[in-house]
């Protein structure tokens, strides 16, 4: 019992602590348990959204070996990642596939990434080989190729053949026509290129518009310096040397341009070209914007090694938030990636590959995620338009659009921007220009371009120029007058009147020109062909200006005309005719005439108007030659009769003002004649030659003599060259040749020496001029050019001519092309023929008119008689009363009339004396 009532005292003690803990236990378990719970659901959510977003995997072919290769790839994982952050349903998977450079194997890897991967987008970096054997295997998988790469010509068809591809990147054109505004904005006409031969004629389409690009602005490309792959080649400075010695030896031409090479390339190219001197003053490089993009990661020495290069980088905004937040991160994760490389900061490259996931991620957020019609996602693809990280990014069917660039002009370790290129529109200052300009100099540019060799005076020639150690190497001819260059016997420089010119075009130059002269005695083609084969600099002397020279030299702006004219033996002008001469024929029959048209025209007025005039009395004969007679004495104002009529007055004296110009004009013209030594030239007219088959002479140039065969037809054998002015009077004087054609500046010199003996005739067949030539595309030519323009222009160049081409004492006051006075014409006198002709008819008119209006008056007093009688009365009656019976003072028709009735008849007896009323 006790044990019993023991167990139930335990039990009743313990039942309160089993309570408690078993209270205590189911807490915790609800706790966990809820804990548990709200962890699943979160979990769960986490992993409900995360399954719920839509996976779009894109593909990329890079080279992950090269620098642009690695930015590329930071760039697109930093671009998936910011999107796969935003977006809330969809997601970007990035797979990568390195390409090695091998075209081949970057198809391969296309494959794999279709096939493996299951992309929807492939994105190819390299080349534009690489993006052609892809684009083939997008085309039969239907999948869009994102292209960083084109064609440098577009070929027509294609869209047809890649209709997938989509090129976020612009041909060459632009980037050509820019080199080529580069070259004329500083005037070079000859450039060399280099680059870095693919092997697979990839530039052979950048060649082809730069080549069309320069030939717009009056330039060409003189060499291609084609440099070999550099993996292809173990000892790479090596080979550039011995290539830049082949330049520096047989091309004058210092402007390079540098269209594709790789970075290892461009340093030991310009290394070479440094130590050379191939990179020093008055030379020019320009690097295109395949390299100048990649500027900011090149070495410090490479960049120094570059100084005075002028460069094209594509445009992108560097300034912008969106821009600067990018390249903080870029720097944090490629130094993360990549601690051996020193480009932390992006490049263009870099850019774009960030770009080219924007636009898909676009075309995605539209789509919905719905990749499964790649003919959706191509045309959205194909039409991208927003403001990327490289700029404006505007797709038209597939091709991104041309966009500006930057031209730089590196200085030391950094660059500097002198302007911008604007597609189609030129140079401008900003990207708001509506237009912009030829040339990149500019008022409000930043400042002047600094040189290769720290030039800073002025712009390079882009030529070899001469120095000290290299003077210019100058020809000189030896011409058959010594007034425009000849070497004095024992003299070290030629003289004459191209000689002083040279002088004094060096004196304009704002640079040295040394030289040296080495004398020629040859043909002026052989000149011409040693400058063309490049052992002359020049030619100074009495150069024609041909078109088949301008084929192979650089000629100057001519400083003296030149033509050909012939010069024949004169004899003074005696002859017993020279009195007819001031007037020609046509002239002199006209004055005949008008003088007989004269004479009748006073006659008649006369005979109406003044019967009792001497001139209209007498036989015909007598009248005639009365009227002649008054005619002729006017012309020495001899005339003593008078004219009574006032049309006959007017007439005469229309008659004497022509009279008096002409008398004036023949007297001016005779006293020229006489006063002046005329000469009478043995031939006047090439044909007579030719006729005749006489010989002629001819300065010793071979295009004379071949343009006398040629052109005039002379018969080569009837051709004599003369070497020197001698030659000519001795020939002419044995009376071997007839005739003699030189040039003009030579006519002048001979015939200022033999103006008594000698005259010019015929026709001038004219031609370029006098000028130096130099070696094809020489800026030195263009430079004579503009000097010698400004002798003209300031005097100095007449000057010359006045001093070198002075006549002689015996021909000082003689004009030789002046004193042949032409006659006078009939065209000098037509007005004066014409007024006087109108004055004359006129006055015949009138007097016409006046006797037809009498005419039909006395038909009317015919009719009546009594009126008659009474105009009579009126007519005939006298002032004392008394009749006047004279005839003489009747009119002349009544008088007739009255003494043909008798004077008993009745007309007779009706007329009596009265008070003096009819």
């Amino acid at each position: 019992m006790c044990k019993e009532m023991n167990a139930v005292w335990f039990k009743v003690q313990l039942s309160p602590c089993l309570i408690s803990v078993y209270t205590v236990k189911k807490s915790w378990i609800l706790m966990c348990l809820l804990i548990i719970t709200i962890l699943l659901f979160f979990s769960n959510g986490i992993e409900g959204s995360s399954g719920s977003k839509k996976v779009t995997d894109i593909g990329a072919i890079i080279d992950i070996k090269c620098l642009s290769g690695k930015e590329a790839k930071t760039a697109m994982e930093i671009a998936v990642q910011n999107f796969n952050n935003g977006s809330k349903r969809h997601q970007l998977s990035l797979h990568f596939k390195h390409s090695s450079g091998d075209p081949l194997q970057a198809a391969d890897a296309a494959k794999g990434l279709i096939k493996e991967k299951n992309v929807k987008v492939l994105i190819v970096m390299r080349t534009w080989d690489d993006a052609a054997l892809v684009a083939d295997i997008g085309n039969q998988a239907e999948i869009p190729i994102l292209s960083f790469t084109a064609p440098a010509i577009t070929p027509p068809l294609v869209s047809v053949r890649w209709p997938f591809l989509i090129r976020m990147a612009s041909d060459a054109s632009q980037t050509m026509k820019c080199i080529a505004a580069l070259v004329h904005s500083y005037s070079w006409k000859r450039v060399v290129v280099i680059y870095e031969d693919d092997m697979l004629g990839g530039e052979s389409g950048k060649l082809a518009l730069l080549s069309e690009a320069l030939r717009d602005v009056g330039s060409e490309i003189e060499y291609r310096l084609a440099l070999p792959p550099i993996s292809f080649l173990s000892k790479p400075e090596d080979v550039i040397q011995e290539e830049l010695i082949k330049v520096l030896k047989t091309i004058q031409c210092r402007v390079f341009v540098v269209l594709q090479s790789s970075f290892p390339m461009v340093a030991h190219l310009f290394e070479g070209a440094n130590k050379l001197g191939l990179a020093g003053k008055d030379t020019s490089w320009i690097v295109a914007n395949s390299i100048a993009d990649s500027l900011d990661t090149f070495e410090a020495s490479v960049i120094s090694s570059m100084e005075g290069t002028l460069g094209l980088k594509t445009y992108y905004p560097s300034n912008t938030a969106y821009y600067r937040s990018f390249k903080e991160k870029f720097r944090r994760v490629f130094r993360l990636d990549y601690p051996d490389e020193d480009g932390f900061v992006p490049g263009i490259e870099a850019l774009k590959a960030y770009d080219s996931i924007t636009i898909i991620s676009q075309a995605i957020e539209r789509l919905n995620g719905n990749t499964s019609v790649p003919k959706m996602l191509l045309k959205i693809l194909s039409y991208g338009n927003f403001t990327g990280l490289s700029g404006q990014i505007h797709l038209e069917a597939g091709q991104l659009s041309h966009a500006p660039m930057v031209i730089v002009n590196v200085v030391g370790k950094k660059y500097k921007e002198l302007g911008f290129w604007l597609p189609n529109n030129g140079f401008s200052d900003t990207l708001t220009a509506l237009k912009g300009r030829e040339t990149l100099r500019s008022e409000n540019g930043s400042g002047p371009v600094i040189w290769p060799g720290n030039l800073r005076e002025r712009d390079p020639k882009g030529w070899a120029m001469p120095n000290e150690k290299e003077p210019m190497k100058i020809i000189v001819p030896s011409g058959t007058f010594e007034k425009f260059v000849s070497f004095p016997s024992g003299g070290k420089r030629p003289v004459g009147f191209c000689i002083e010119l040279f002088d004094e075009v060096l004196k304009i130059l704002n640079y040295s020109l040394p030289h040296e002269f080495d004398l020629h005695d040859g043909s002026y083609d052989e000149m011409i062909q040693y400058v063309y084969e490049k052992k002359y600099d020049a030619v100074v002397g009495d150069i024609t200006i041909l078109a088949e020279r301008t084929k192979y030299v650089e000629f100057t702006q001519p400083y003296l005309e030149s033509g050909l004219s012939m010069i024949v033996p004169s004899k003074p002008d005696n002859s017993m005719w020279l009195f007819v001469k001031p007037f020609d024929m046509k002239l002199w029959l006209t004055t005949g005439a008008i003088f007989i048209y004269t004479s009748i025209v006073v006659w008649f007025l006369e005979r109406q108007n003044n019967p009792a005039s001497p001139r209209v009395k007498g036989s015909w004969k007598t009248q005639i030659g009365t009227s002649i007679w008054f005619t002729f004495s006017s012309l020495f104002f001899a005339h003593r009769e008078n004219t009574n009529s006032n049309l006959g007055r007017v007439v005469f004296a229309s008659w004497l003002c022509v009279v008096f110009i002409l008398t004036n004009s023949y007297s001016a013209g005779l006293t020229s004649m006489l006063t002046v030594k005329r000469m009478n030239p043995d031939f006047a007219y090439v044909n007579d030659l030719i006729k005749d088959k006489l010989n002629v002479g001819c300065d010793n140039d071979s295009f004379v003599k071949n343009y006398l065969k040629n052109v005039i037809g002379l018969d080569p054998n009837r051709i004599r060259p003369m070497d020197n002015i001698e030659n000519f009077t001795d020939e002419f004087e044995k009376h071997n040749i007839a005739a003699a054609f030189l040039e003009l500046p030579y006519e002048k010199v001979f015939l200022n020496q033999y103006c008594k003996s000698y005259s010019s005739t015929g026709a001038t067949y004219r031609f370029g001029g006098f000028s130096f030539a130099f070696q094809k595309g020489s800026p030195i030519a263009t430079d004579f050019s503009k000097a010698i323009l400004k002798l003209s222009e300031n005097g100095r160049l007449k000057e010359l001519n006045d001093i070198w081409f002075a006549p002689s004492s015996e021909c000082s006051n003689n004009g030789r092309d002046d004193n042949d006075v032409e006659s006078l014409t009939l065209r000098s006198f037509w007005g004066v023929y014409v007024i006087y002709g109108v004055i004359s008819f006129i006055c015949i008119f009138v007097v016409v008119f006046q006797l037809k209006y009498k005419g039909q008056a006395n038909d009317n007093n015919n009719s009546n008689p009594s009126q008659e009688v009474k105009v009579v009365e009126m007519m005939n009656y006298s002032g004392n009363g008394e009749h006047n019976n004279s005839p003489g003072r009747m009119l002349p028709g009544f008088a007739r009339k009255r003494s043909m009735e008798p004077r008993n008849s009745a007309k007779w007896a009706s007329v009596r004396p009265s008070d003096g009323t009819a």
